[in-house]
């Protein structure tokens, strides 16, 4: 190529990161040559909107498709083929190899610069039957499933409890489907712990469907499917959503490296281990913040943003990708979970130190209507104090609540620092001391032992080694539901009751944690060795809930 001649740019993979890259590609360099190969019939659509579409929330199929190749030539200029599969990649001399599926025809084109954006594939643990099954990943799956939604009460399992098997459950309940969801892990939403999940198996069963945990299908007939565990379910259809693995053969059929944990190795800069081939997307291994190691995470915001840095590079500006934390969020039925960074178990699989903080503040000011409890988790490092992981699960306010923490972490604010920050408040919208603020005062008195605390997975240990446990609710709510064995004495009555305090260490609880918190200062100003069971009754119950 002479230096007056336009590059030639090949695109593998159309939707997020394809798209990002190409479209930004066109607004910084008008006359290099774009080409997009895409598999599939399309190259621009809004994935992430496909269950909304089953559930008719999203009415108008059309506005799914984001562009054509038609529109993509009008207004960017670019060369889009679907229906077209990369089978090879000739690095050496720059060629990809082409197959029309329409016509068989085979082709060859030349690159100055490749990206693979090929995305990821449906694991498939699933028997083969004659059953049908779908995943919930392109639009002709989204057909599919709403082709054979034709009546009411149509048996439908849905195979795997993620995010998407979430929004897969709550669409098909809105189609009138009769639902299993069948999860092979012991709790929904891997990414949360016991604790935090525990609330959303409770709201879809509330709503009518059947949920098996710690199962598996290993047979599928006419009219049913067989579980792990003898149990057998009818179904008419299987909605696929239990993960996906990285598509990963066309890079690796090329000598292109691949990563430790199975997805396209790339630097900083999504630059694979070939001269001039970049990669992104959920194919990709990404840069975990908190582990400092690659990690798959599969989410449609770094795959756009990785698209449109890797346009930079080739148009020769100098970028480098973000680490990752993962931030995610689930709405299912009335209720939503959140999560960035690492959970309890990832962080004890590694071996890391850390502390925890539950709270449960309202999402806004409580004498405002409408307030809602949001359950909050952090962990962080006891010596750096910096956040290597945030939850919420509630009604309202999640979504800002976790976009203001992820913020945070990625500008290295430590945890206590989250006291201090200045968020917008009107007793509509939140609280002068807002629950990130919360968050933050309750992890600055955990990790400085203001108020030593007890997790809920703690108790029992302690009360073996001796500890009492006191409930300082009121007496109604002590009625209410207790923890077994704790006794009652309420905030306000231990002043006078100290003397009927037994000897020995105290754990003393409330409802959610703050007068628990109380107790615990004023008992420890008297001498006694008390803490405070963090997060309350409220943390507790949901545990076991989680754990039955």
């Amino acid at each position: 190529m002479t230096s007056t001649e336009p590059r030639t740019v090949v695109i593998v993979g159309g939707v997020a990161g394809g798209m990002s890259a190409a479209a930004r590609l066109r607004r910084l360099d008008e006359h290099a040559q774009i080409v997009i190969f895409e598999r599939g019939p399309e190259v621009s659509y809004a994935n992430c909107g496909l269950p909304y579409y089953v559930g008719g929330v999203i009415a108008d199929r059309e506005s799914l498709l984001l562009q054509t190749p038609a529109s993509l030539r009008s207004r960017f200029g670019l060369d889009v083929r679907v229906r077209h599969d990369v089978v090879r990649i000739d690095t050496a001399q720059k060629l990809v190899e082409v197959v029309d599926l329409e016509t068989g025809h085979h082709l060859v084109q030349r690159y100055d610069a490749l990206v693979l954006a090929t995305g990821a594939r449906p694991r498939r643990d699933e028997p083969a039957s004659d059953i049908p099954t779908r995943s919930l990943r392109t639009v002709e799956d989204a057909d599919a499933i709403d082709a054979a939604l034709s009546r009411a009460g149509v048996p439908v399992v849905v195979v795997g409890g993620g995010y998407t098997g979430l929004e897969a459950v709550e669409n098909l309940v809105a189609r009138g489907a009769s639902v299993t969801l069948v999860q092979r892990g012991p709790q929904l939403l891997a990414p949360l712990d016991t604790e935090m999940a525990a609330p959303i198996a409770a709201e879809i069963r509330a709503h009518g469907v059947d949920v098996r945990l710690g199962v598996e299908v290993v047979r599928a007939g006419s009219g049913s499917v067989t579980l792990s565990d003898g149990a057998i379910v009818p179904a008419e259809l299987v909605v696929d959503a239990s993960g996906v693995v990285p598509e990963t053969s066309l890079a690796a059929d090329a000598g292109i490296l691949l990563g430790e944990v199975g997805g396209i190795r790339v630097d900083a800069s999504c630059r694979t281990s070939a001269p001039d081939v970049y990669a992104v997307g959920d194919g990709v291994e990404k840069f975990d913040l908190v582990g400092g190691d690659a990690a798959l995470i599969t989410m449609a915001g770094l795959a756009n943003r990785h698209g449109r840095m890797v346009a930079d590079l080739i148009a020769g500006r100098a970028e480098s990708a973000r680490p990752a934390l993962g931030t995610g969020i689930v709405r299912v039925f009335g209720i939503v979970a959140a999560k960035t960074g690492w959970s309890e178990r990832q962080l004890r699989s590694a071996g890391r130190e850390f502390y925890v903080v539950h709270v449960h503040p309202g999402s806004h000011a409580g004498y405002y209507p409408g307030a809602e409890t949001l359950s909050m988790k952090l962990l962080a490092d006891p010596d750096s104090d910096a956040i290597l992981g945030v939850q919420i699960v509630g009604r309202d306010g999640v979504d800002k609540r976790i976009d203001v923490v992820a913020t945070a972490m990625q500008a290295g604010m430590p945890a206590a620092e989250l006291a201090h920050l200045e968020l917008a408040y009107a007793p509509q919208f939140g609280s002068a001391k807002d629950a990130v603020n919360i968050l933050g005062y309750v992890a600055e008195n955990t990790r400085t032992g203001t108020t030593p605390t007890v997790q809920w997975h703690e108790l029992e240990a302690a009360r073996r080694a001796g500890a009492t446990l006191i409930d300082v609710r009121a007496p109604s709510e002590f009625a209410a539901g207790a923890i077994p064995g704790a006794i009652n004495m309420p905030l306000d009555e231990i002043r006078d009751r100290l003397g009927e305090l037994p000897g020995g260490p105290i754990v003393v609880h409330c409802q959610v944690g703050l007068r628990g918190h109380i107790a615990t200062r004023l008992l420890r100003h008297r001498g006694v060795d008390a803490r405070n069971l963090d997060g309350g009754y409220r943390t507790w119950s949901d545990a076991v809930q989680g754990r039955d």
